[in-house]
């Protein structure tokens, strides 16, 4: 499992210091991005989403995301982000996203992602090395 604290900032909430519902999306796509780094940290590369495009014609998109909130968060409130793979796929990859604040869940999130060719924008098989690292990252 990886985790990714982060904190609540005024720009993340309503005038009432509750977290917008859309910030739970950037919240898990700021987890997945240094997901990435980590695992490309381990396998000696820079881990920048820009050297992963130059060097393998790879990038990710989201496919479809399903979120669960079940409490909010508030202003200044310093959270988690636990990412783990659900399922990984030729194409795709499913990540179980959850926002914690001590230990308590805030919100699921499954994120579906697909790899795609950065000059055809057509589907592109993950790497063979590319899951197994996801596993053992998370």
């Amino acid at each position: 499992m990886h985790s990714f604290p982060l904190r609540v900032y005024y720009s993340d909430t309503d005038c009432g210091g509750i977290v917008y519902h859309g910030r739970y999306l950037d919240f898990a796509e700021h987890a997945r991005t240094e997901l990435l780094r980590d695992i490309a940290r381990r396998h000696g590369l820079d881990g920048s989403q820009t050297s992963l495009m130059k060097s393998e014609g790879l990038a990710f998109v989201v496919k479809s995301i399903t979120v669960d909130y079940q409490s909010p968060a508030h202003l200044d409130d310093l959270l988690e982000v636990q990412t783990e793979l659900e399922s990984a796929k030729r194409f795709s990859i499913v990540f179980r996203q959850t926002v914690l604040r001590d230990g308590q869940s805030l919100c699921v999130l499954l994120v579906k992602v697909a790899s795609i060719n950065v000059q055809t924008h057509r589907p592109m098989p993950l790497p063979a090395w590319f899951a197994p690292a996801f596993e053992s990252a998370t």
